[in-house]
C-alpha cells in the first residue's frame, strides 16, 4: 500500500515539474507517508523514477494487449484502429505517459536515454514494422513510416498533454467522451487513408 501511494504521488510530481523540480519530501508529502519510507522501499529519487515509469508504461502496454487480443491478426486495419483508439484513451486516463517524456525530451540524460531502451524503442519497433505491413496494404499514407509513428503518436498524446491550452484557445474540451472519441475517428481518418485494395 505505502509503495503504491509513493508511485501515485510520484507520477503527478514527476509529471507536474520533472525530475529536477520534484523533491522526495514533496513526493512523501503528496503520499501522506513519512519520508524516510522512500529509501526504505525505492533506495533514492531516481529508482523511484525509474520504479513510476515503469509502471506508466506496463499499464500502458497491458492496455494494448487487452484491446488487441480479441482483433485477430489478419485483420490489419482494425488491429490499427484500436491501437490508436487505446493509445488516445489511455493518454487521456494517464496524461503522465506523455507528460514524463516530454519532461526529459529537453536535453540528453541517463533518465532520457532509460526510457528509450526499455519502453519507447521496443514499441517504437513493434508499431514500425506494423505501420510498413499497413502501407504495402494501401492502408496508411507511404512515406518514412517512423516519421508516421511519431505523428500518430504525437497527434494522441501530445494533444492531451496540451488540453488545458487547447481548452482555454480552441474550446474543446478533450475530457469529454465526444471530444476523445472524435480525436481518434480523426487521427484513424487522417493516417489510415486507404481501404486495403491498393498496395504500394
Amino acid at each position: 500500500m505505502t509503495q503504491q501511494k509513493l508511485l501515485d504521488a510520484a507520477i503527478e510530481a514527476f509529471s507536474e515539474n520533472g525530475f529536477k523540480g520534484t523533491s522526495t519530501r514533496d513526493i512523501a508529502d503528496r503520499a501522506g507517508v513519512h519520508h524516510p519510507l522512500i529509501t526504505y522501499h525505492f533506495k533514492n529519487k531516481d529508482q523511484l523514477w525509474r520504479a513510476a515509469a515503469d509502471r506508466i508504461f506496463r499499464e500502458f502496454n497491458i492496455a494494448l494487449v487487452k484491446a488487441t487480443s480479441d482483433v485477430p491478426e489478419d485483420q490489419h486495419r482494425a488491429r490499427a484502429e484500436m491501437f490508436i483508439r487505446t493509445y488516445v484513451r489511455y493518454a487521456h486516463r494517464q496524461p503522465a505517459l506523455h507528460k514524463f517524456i516530454l519532461q526529459e525530451s529537453s536535453h540528453p540524460s541517463a533518465r532520457l536515454d532509460w526510457l528509450v531502451d526499455n519502453h519507447l524503442r521496443p514499441l517504437f519497433e513493434i508499431v514500425v514494422r506494423s505501420l510498413r505491413q499497413l502501407q504495402e496494404l494501401g492502408i496508411a499514407p507511404p512515406g518514412d513510416p517512423a516519421l508516421l509513428f511519431n505523428m500518430i503518436r504525437v497527434s494522441a498524446g501530445g494533444l492531451l498533454a496540451l488540453s488545458e491550452e487547447i481548452k482555454g484557445t480552441s474550446n474543446i474540451d478533450l475530457d469529454s467522451e465526444h471530444a476523445l472519441d472524435e480525436l481518434a475517428d480523426m487521427i484513424i481518418r487522417c493516417f489510415l487513408p486507404g481501404n486495403g485494395n491498393t498496395r504500394h
